[in-house]
């Protein structure tokens, strides 16, 4: 059985007419999310300048929120109801307005690695979201044709930097992380960018439960010749595949395409530099910028 992103629970369909509904739906949720807030405020008798102050934004973000122009934080929302004394009202919103934020095709792979026990990520375009720093996420959201209006880039960058908490998430999720050479030669956004962004994968694959490696373009071997990819555990050990191209997505949860995308991760791991060698080849890299 192969399940993809018509299924509400983990997204849009690609055949061209889920994500327009996806996306109705997600903006109906963010724009009565926003509703609810401005009239929790009101009730508070604050408007919108003293808010922001209590809050830590500006009166216009706050008129964003309210309007359904951009989307706040778990941890914004928290704040909101407790300064405006709402009970909770505002907290109930958390987990819809958490989804809502997310792309229509990947909102079922952000829920699902909420509930991971293991991830392996083969990258060989860009790196990987769970790993880019917020200047790489700006470079390539500006770079995406149609243009991305400005409160669809800011809703996006927040969304990635969300998801990465998984990295220091206890219990500790394994993270395993492959991509090509070439991912970390290409100047996304300019040399600047990239250092920042080398400096970064150095930390992270210092972290106890990251694995990263390169795969050389030297290598005359690659299992993943058909592009990337990645395998989810769930903590009931259930495992599923997740592929995603251009805006659409296919989430697999047939057992036997999953283990086999599995078995050729540790194909293609075993193809690749080994973590200390890949560290050591990404701190060479640096040196030649």
């Amino acid at each position: 059985m192969t399940e993809n992103e018509t299924n509400p629970k983990y997204g849009d369909g690609a055949d061209g007419s889920g994500p327009r509904t996806a996306d109705k739906s997600a903006q109906g949720v963010v724009v009565a999310f926003g509703q609810t807030m401005k009239t929790l405020r009101l009730r508070a008798g604050m408007d919108r300048d003293e808010l922001g102050r209590r809050l830590g934004y500006s009166a216009a973000t706050i008129a964003s929120f309210e309007q359904g122009r951009r989307i706040p934080s778990p941890r914004t929302i928290d704040k909101t109801d407790e300064v405006t004394d709402a009970g909770g009202l505002l907290t109930l919103w958390k987990e819809e307005v958490e989804r809502a934020q997310y792309p229509p095709f990947f909102q079922g792979m952000a829920q699902l690695e909420k509930e991971a026990m293991e991830l392996q990520m083969y990258d060989a375009l860009v790196v990987n979201g769970l790993l880019q720093t917020e200047e790489y996420m700006r470079a390539l959201l500006d770079m995406r044709r149609p243009p991305l209006d400005p409160e669809t880039i800011e809703q996006r960058v927040a969304a990635r930097l969300a998801r990465q908490e998984i990295l220091g998430r206890r219990p500790a999720t394994l993270l395993s992380f492959i991509m090509d050479e070439s991912v970390l030669r290409h100047r996304y956004g300019g040399k600047p960018i990239l250092q920042g962004q080398l400096e970064h994968l150095l930390l992270v694959g210092a972290r106890r439960n990251v694995e990263l490696q390169v795969l050389p373009t030297a290598c005359d071997d690659n299992a993943g010749v058909n592009g990337p990819f990645t395998v989810v555990m769930r903590r009931d050990g259930k495992r599923f595949l997740y592929v995603e191209a251009q805006v659409t997505s296919k989430l697999e949860t047939d057992p036997e395409q999953a283990g086999l995308a599995s078995a050729r991760y540790g194909i293609i791991r075993s193809q690749a530099l080994t973590p200390r060698e890949s560290l050591e080849f990404i701190e060479r890299l640096l040196g030649e910028l």
